[in-house]
């Protein structure tokens, strides 16, 4: 099953594929800081994501990818 993958050490924090996601299951990683000084997002429940694509079309940084 295809899943979506986000490069966490690439992520600003912009939130945009919070406010997209239609589960609600992505949010800022407040526990974990990058490299860039930033709070990446994360996906807290992967069984619940439906692959819909839409965290990854609003991704301004092209940070987050679907597939295998």
């Amino acid at each position: 099953m295809p899943k979506v993958t986000i490069n966490e050490d690439l992520c600003k924090g912009c939130e945009m594929c919070v406010i997209s996601c239609p589960k609600k299951i992505i949010e800022l990683n407040k526990a974990k800081i990058n490299g860039k000084g930033y709070n990446p997002a994360h996906i807290t429940d992967e069984e619940k994501c439906i692959v819909c694509g839409s965290c990854a079309i609003m991704c301004p940084d092209v940070v987050i990818t679907v597939g295998d």
